[in-house]
């Protein structure tokens, strides 16, 4: 009988041990969905429930490889955007229990609203399905995409006629392209692979791998040191000019109260890269070394008269002296804009 009972009362003894582990659990659950859509920001302290830190002998964030126990958002540790973390817990009674949540991570200043003038028009191809575009002197140079249509033209601002062409496998969907020196260097969608053209001639010099950790070719720029690459992510990613398929670092974009992602068409200007939304009439301005989006332009009046359906959507930045130069696909005009 006695030793039924001492069995009966350890059975107590670890329902309400469970209990009181899943009603941690389920606390901090709810402040981690609360917080998700509220978000922090760098320098601020997880300020955690009363009821799981009273029962925490010690608590600590997991984030990839790293962990820390200091529960603040720090730099060195997260980066802008949406963090795949988890909190690990060692309960007083020894119990551990781990759980898994996203912790997004915002700028502390609002996005500038970034105006606009257009001061002049120009004609576009509308066979072309722009991917990248870059202007050097009065001469565009466009990568087009599409299955088994894509390639790589030059011609001058104000013309359509292609001062020089050259055309991608059959296999390829070409995508962003940035000057680099006297070459052309182009990105394809899903190929994995980017190719290096003589700027002058078009002629094809060579080709290159991704780094790993870009999934696909998207936009592509350059600014004086890197290459600078987006895939869609909410990261863009720095490459040796000189070895494009060497990574030298990544960077998360993120605004004041969300995450950026499908970064396409970029443009780096006066230590800034110009990046459009796709499928959204938006140019975001970053800061390149924090990922920090400091302005928003709102180009829904140019892109409303340009845009019937899904695919001809705004994708194309350049700038002509201080004013910038915007086209999409399969449009019918090059605007360029005085920014306020």
């Amino acid at each position: 009988m006695k030793k039924n009972l001492i069995a009966g009362f350890t059975i107590i003894i670890l329902l309400i041990s469970c209990h009181k582990e899943e009603k941690i659990l389920d606390i901090l659950s709810n402040y981690n969905s609360s917080m998700e859509l509220q978000g922090y920001h760098f320098g601020d302290k997880l300020e955690l429930p009363e009821e799981v830190k009273k029962n925490a002998e010690a608590i600590s964030i997991t984030l990839g490889n790293k962990e820390t126990s200091n529960l603040m958002i720090d730099p060195v540790f997260f980066t802008l955007g949406d963090n795949k973390a988890i909190f690990n817990i060692k309960t007083k009674n020894g119990e551990s229990l781990t759980q898994e949540a996203t912790i997004n991570v915002f700028t502390k200043n609002p996005e500038e609203t970034i105006s606009y003038q257009i001061v002049a028009e120009y004609p576009h191809d509308p066979e072309n399905f722009v991917q990248g575009f870059q202007l050097e002197g009065n001469i565009i140079y466009e990568s087009d995409g599409g299955k088994g249509v894509s390639k790589l033209l030059k011609y001058a601002l104000g013309a359509t006629t292609p001062l020089a062409l050259t055309r991608q496998r059959e296999k390829d969907f070409s995508e962003g392209c940035t000057i680099v020196g006297n070459k052309i260097i182009q990105l394809t969608w899903q190929s994995k692979k980017g190719y290096v053209y003589d700027k002058n001639s078009l002629k094809l010099l060579s080709e290159f791998t991704y780094p790993n950790l870009l999934g696909e070719g998207w936009g592509l720029t350059y600014d004086g040191e890197n290459l600078i690459a987006s895939d869609g992510s909410k990261h863009l990613f720095f490459l040796d000019p000189e070895n494009p398929s060497r990574l030298v670092k990544t960077v998360a974009v993120a605004g004041n109260t969300r995450t950026y992602t499908q970064l396409n068409e970029l443009e780096y200007h006066n230590g800034f890269i110009y990046a459009n939304v796709w499928g959204k009439p938006v140019i975001l301005k970053i800061n390149p070394d924090s990922g920090e989006v400091v302005g928003k332009l709102d180009l829904r009046g140019i892109a409303k008269k340009n845009t019937k359906g899904e695919n001809d959507v705004l994708n194309g930045i350049a700038f002509k002296g201080e004013n910038m130069l915007v086209t999409g696909k399969n449009w019918t005009k090059i605007y360029e804009i005085a920014l306020k």
